[in-house]
């Protein structure tokens, strides 16, 4: 069965820097897109980060354009994403998602539409 199981969030100050992972398993991994999504207190769901199956293609939200940077390793099976600069707002729980598809555009990326799996998540709270 598929599982996505993420790792590496936790307490971290402002302007800091954590790599989350998600190590995945179940599917051939290299034939999917995968995605970072963000859940912060109170508010809805945000697509963070989205990348095709063979890694050549990365987009970003704009929130996060410039910090954050996903990227994986097929042989791994992992998909990871490195946030610098941290601020107090990136504080969310951050899910790993599985597309249904290998690659696609921005919006079908960030419409977060066409996911089948999601990992249980990994917490990430930035406070001084």
């Amino acid at each position: 069965q598929v599982q996505l199981v993420e790792s590496g969030g936790g307490l971290a100050q402002p302007g800091g820097s954590l790599r989350l992972s998600c190590a995945a398993s179940g599917f051939t991994f290299s034939n999917y897109a995968m995605s970072w999504a963000r859940q912060a207190p109170g508010k809805g769901l945000e697509w963070v980060s989205g990348i095709y199956g063979d890694g050549s293609t990365t987009y970003y939200s704009n929130s996060v354009k410039g910090r954050f940077t996903i990227s994986r390793d097929n042989a791994k099976n992992t998909v990871y994403l490195q946030i610098n600069s941290l601020k107090p707002e990136d504080t969310a729980q951050y899910y790993c998602v599985k597309a249904t598809w290998p690659s696609g555009t921005r919006s079908a990326f960030s419409s977060m539409r066409e996911y089948d799996y999601w990992g249980q998540g990994t917490q990430v709270t930035v406070s001084s």
